[in-house]
């Protein structure tokens, strides 16, 4: 964080300070809300949590070097008191941020997020200082958090956005005001939380009415709630995607023989070839939204296209893939689920696995409300239409739709097989695995099927499975 005082801190917040011997002291380090990150300078956030309350922790996190605690009650240690610890954070962020002059670009949508804003990321730090959301700390928390760890040399802050309700981004915005809103999809994440896709989109859109007219509103052309959004926004529009429309566009899409994409980028400036190192067409769409924001920013086609050929995958589960040395290949892509990434995936699997036998571990996509047996019904036939060799349903009720649906889907079906839990599915595969296999593994993250992918990972490396 950019060097600021206790005294300061707390006339910002308005806290009071408690046990602070010297006002004038400054926060140099970074604010954290977990007492293993705390370094000397930081300043410590104590939240109180279903099983563990941080103000617990005050005197470790002192003896460790935070500067302060930012606390909801006295704790016995220098602290600055507030009413709400997280009001106060995003206080502290949104000052921050006014200090900072950086360029804010934010990012929402209802599949894709993360893997965008890494490519972003990853592009934009070529050309400047750039500070990202880790992982997908992207709530009322995690956002203030990762703006608080630019400092004074951050040019570009990349803040990943997500939304439970109408009014959650609208919220985030006002911490955090973007010059640059890139809304990637409406889909049916959450949506039995949402109610339906409009709603979804009404909450999505919420970004671009927050950009000033100076501003950037970054849209997909391929989806139609998206692109409407442009009438909701007073900023520039710029359209990605591979409609002819499209500001920033992809030509000539394909997937290489190991299913990673290929493409011709088309900017206002420029083209140049793309060939991702990650794998699934799906990153297509992933690429041109950052190659729009980077275009924005000031980058030539020749820059971005060199920069998204050479991105890798930032953060866990997603689309991790694994060779064994036996020849099994293992794609981890358990970090969460929704219909529109679960398509996405079993595409990738298709395409990875041409010629090779193919097994899709798959578990429960929550949140789904009553859409929940439909989609998980057409992921399971979906299977089947792409041929893939076997699925492994995991878990209850969600898991036997799966199943049941590429039963129903044709004769292929008969070799789908249902799974008690993920311990069931290991001792499945650990006994049917054959070199050259290509195995992905993809749930909802409350299903935790990474130990799934985690343990037939060892597996190769202990060699416990022998060819045959």
């Amino acid at each position: 964080m950019i060097a600021l005082s206790l005294a300061e801190i707390a006339a910002v917040v308005g806290g009071q300070t408690h046990d602070i011997p010297d006002p004038s002291v400054q926060v140099t380090g970074p604010v954290v809300r977990d007492s293993r990150e705390v370094v000397p300078g930081s300043l410590f956030a104590a939240f109180v949590g279903e099983r563990v309350d941080g103000h617990d922790y005050a005197p470790q996190v002192i003896e460790a070097g935070a500067v302060a605690v930012l606390a909801s009650r006295p704790v016995g240690v220098p602290a600055i008191v507030v009413d709400d610890v997280q009001t106060a954070l995003g206080a502290l962020a949104r000052h921050v941020v006014r200090r900072l002059g950086a360029t804010l670009v934010a990012l929402t949508g209802s599949a894709g997020k993360t893997s965008t804003k890494d490519l972003i990321a990853q592009v934009l730090r070529r050309k400047a200082p750039t500070v990202f959301t880790p992982g997908s700390l992207n709530n009322e928390i995690g956002l203030p958090l990762t703006a608080l760890s630019a400092t004074e040399e951050t040019q570009f802050l990349v803040l990943e956005m997500g939304a439970r309700g109408i009014g959650h981004i609208r919220y985030l915005t006002g911490l955090t005001p973007p010059r640059i809103g890139l809304v990637l999809n409406v889909g049916t994440a959450h949506i039995g939380e949402f109610g339906g896709r409009e709603q979804i989109a009404q909450a999505k859109g919420e970004l671009v009415e927050g950009l000033p007219e100076d501003g950037a509103a970054i849209l997909n052309a391929d989806d139609p709630l998206v692109r409407a959004m442009a009438s909701r926004t007073k900023a520039k529009v710029v359209l990605f995607g591979e409609s002819a429309e499209a500001d920033v566009r992809a030509e000539n899409v394909r997937l290489t023989d190991s299913g990673q994409p290929a493409f011709r980028l088309h900017t206002p400036s420029g083209a140049s070839d793309v060939t991702m190192r990650l794998y699934g067409e799906h990153h297509v769409s992933n690429a041109l939204a950052a190659a729009a924001v980077a275009h924005e920013l000031g980058m030539s086609a020749e820059e971005i296209a060199t920069a998204l050929s050479e991105a890798g995958s930032l953060s866990r589960w997603r689309m991790e893939v694994t060779e064994r040395p036996d020849g099994v290949t293992i794609v981890n892509d358990a970090y969460n689920a929704n219909p529109e990434s679960m398509r996405a995936a079993l595409r990738a699997l298709a395409a990875m696995g041409q010629g090779r036998r193919t097994w899709a571990v798959l578990g429960k996509m929550a949140e789904l409300g009553d859409e929940a047996l439909a989609e998980h019904d057409a992921v399971g036939r979906l299977a089947v239409r792409l041929n893939v060799s076997k699925l492994v349903a995991v878990g209850g009720t969600e898991a036997s739709w799966l199943q049941l649906g590429a039963y129903n889907e044709g004769s292929w079906g008969e070799e789908s097989v249902h799974v008690s839990d993920a311990q069931a599915a290991v001792d499945l595969l650990r006994s049917e695995l054959r070199p050259g296999d290509v195995v992905l593994v993809k749930a909802s993250r409350s299903v935790g099927l990474e130990s799934v992918a985690q343990a037939l990972i060892e597996t190769g490396a202990e060699g416990e499975v022998a060819a045959r």
